[in-house]
Parts: structure tokens; C-alpha cells; sequence
């Protein structure tokens, strides 16, 4: 047996962690393993952990890697270090229907975030209220629009929309900040100054992707159904909801290669715009900083 397939204990901190399966191929497409995935965790962390804090933290995981089973988790699992830090509390609050307690994660610190990679935990989707250790649950302090584009429409299409969202936010005093997805599309944040309820926002994204579908309708379309979708782009508000998480930027994403939801410039959003790997983003962060910061 290899010695990296044993288990063992690392120290991070003040914690240890338990790591396991380290030689363990997460994305076959490329090779990349389970060691690389939390080597990429732990040197990209100053800015994933910027965005994590005091975010409950839902999961996508693939405890075998691409194409082995996956899941979606919200509850903090059977068997967690005590040292994770968890909070139950309603899955949607400020919502109506808050829906039932869920005993989220969050994320805190390297530790934290090591044990989750190691558990297969791939992609980290956060919502936009954050919540301090004392339970008190904040208004969104961003707005977040996602742009899916519908087949034959890519991130070309997407990135060309943007520009529109972008200006016309600037109408209402938001300014944004582009990330691809590390998917299909990407997504704009506009900082928000928390003066509004999740309902709230939820309720003007709503009105604005319904109006840039009016305005463009050869560009945008603000319903889900998939017979308006071919050839432009989705303007998904729904990610405003409480209930609703995004994937977090400079989380991995759980697609045939490696890729990451990654803060972009402007100036980079035009007809050659592609979605970003792991080595690219650190890269991009060592030589020109945190868009996002």
C-alpha cells in the first residue's frame, strides 16, 4: 500500500487534521489529486476565506473524486472535529417560510477548510447574508446576478451581457465585480450596503432581469424554461433568495477539468474570455491581486 493512502495527522495551526486517500485522482481528465486539491485549498485560502467568513457553507462532494458518486450537503456531517465551527439555525431566515433548521459549517480558518477538501468537498456555495458567532443574520451585503448562457450561446455571449447588467446597475450607484464560474457562465457581485432586506434585494433582482429582458430580448431572458433559453443568456436572480447559495469565489468546481470560480477584471471580459484553472488563479493572485478586494 502506498503510504499516502494511510491516514495521517497534520498540524495546521493549533488543530490537527486527519488526511487521507492523499494520492486519490479527484479529476481524472487531468490527474489532479486529492494532495493538489488541498494544496490549491491552502494557497489560495487569504482569499477564499475572505469570502467564506461568516457565511454557512453548503457542499458539493465527490468523496471518490469525478465520477464516483456526489452529493449536495448542508448539515455539518456525523463526525466533524469539534473544532468546526457549526450553527443551527433556519435555512432561510428573513424568508416567509423559513424552512427547517439546517446545522450549517462555516469555514473559518485553514484547518477548517483542509478537513472539508479532504472530505471531497469540492465546491463551497455560500449565500450573501453573512451571520456573527452570536446568531445575529445580517442583510445581504452583496447582490449577486448570475448569467447562464442556453446552448449556443457560451461565456462570449455571457461576458458581452455583463456589460449591459454592469451598466445599468451603474444607473442605481452599484458597481460590480465579474467572476467566471468555472462552468458555463459567470456571475456579477455588486457590494451592497446592508440597508436591505434579502427579500428586498431578492425583489429588485427580480425586476431588473425582467426589465433587461425586456429591453434586450434578442440578449436576456428572466424565466427558467428552457424553450426561451437557446441562444441567450438566463439573468438568474433566484440566487438573492435566503434560501439560495452561489458558488463561492476561488472554490474549485466539480467539472471534467479542474476549473474555479474566479474574480475577474473588466478589462479581461470580451470575445476570448475562458474559464480559469487552479494553477491560473493563484498565479493571477500573486501577480495582480484580488478583484474582489
Amino acid at each position: 500500500m502506498n503510504p499516502k493512502d494511510d491516514p495521517q495527522l497534520v498540524t495546521i495551526g493549533d488543530r490537527q487534521v486527519r488526511l487521507s486517500h492523499l494520492d486519490r485522482v479527484m479529476y481524472p481528465a487531468n490527474g489532479m489529486t486529492k494532495a493538489e486539491v488541498i494544496d490549491y485549498v491552502t494557497r489560495v485560502s487569504p482569499a477564499l476565506l475572505h469570502q467564506l467568513h461568516n457565511r454557512p457553507v453548503t457542499r458539493i462532494r465527490f468523496p471518490e473524486g469525478l465520477g464516483g458518486e456526489r452529493f449536495f450537503e448542508k448539515n455539518t456531517p456525523a463526525g466533524a472535529p469539534d473544532w468546526v465551527r457549526r450553527m443551527t439555525m433556519p435555512a432561510a431566515p428573513g424568508a416567509t417560510d423559513q424552512g427547517k433548521d439546517v446545522t450549517f459549517p462555516f469555514l473559518d480558518d485553514l484547518p477548517s477548510l483542509v478537513w472539508a477538501a479532504n472530505q471531497g468537498a469540492l465546491e463551497l456555495h455560500t449565500p450573501q447574508w453573512r451571520v456573527d458567532p452570536d446568531g445575529t443574520v445580517h442583510n445581504p451585503d452583496r447582490l449577486v446576478i448570475d448569467l447562464d448562457p442556453g446552448a449556443p450561446a457560451g461565456l462570449a455571449e455571457c461576458a458581452s451581457a455583463a456589460h449591459l447588467v454592469a451598466d445599468r446597475l451603474r444607473e442605481d450607484g452599484l458597481e460590480t465585480v465579474p467572476v467566471t464560474s468555472g462552468s458555463k457562465g459567470l456571475q456579477l457581485y455588486a457590494p451592497l450596503p446592508g440597508t436591505s432586506t434579502a427579500m428586498e434585494v431578492r425583489a429588485y433582482a427580480r425586476a431588473l432581469a425582467y426589465e433587461l429582458a425586456d429591453r434586450h430580448p434578442d440578449v436576456f431572458v428572466a424565466l427558467q424554461r428552457k424553450d426561451l433559453r437557446g441562444g441567450k443568456v438566463l439573468l438568474d436572480w433566484s440566487q438573492n433568495h435566503p434560501a439560495k447559495t452561489t458558488i463561492t469565489p476561488y472554490s474549485l468546481r466539480g467539472r471534467e477539468q479542474p476549473a474555479v470560480a474566479a474574480p475577474r477584471y473588466w478589462d479581461e471580459l470580451g470575445p476570448g474570455l475562458v474559464q480559469l484553472s487552479p494553477a491560473e488563479v493563484l498565479h493571477r493572485l500573486d501577480d495582480t491581486g484580488d478583484p474582489l478586494r
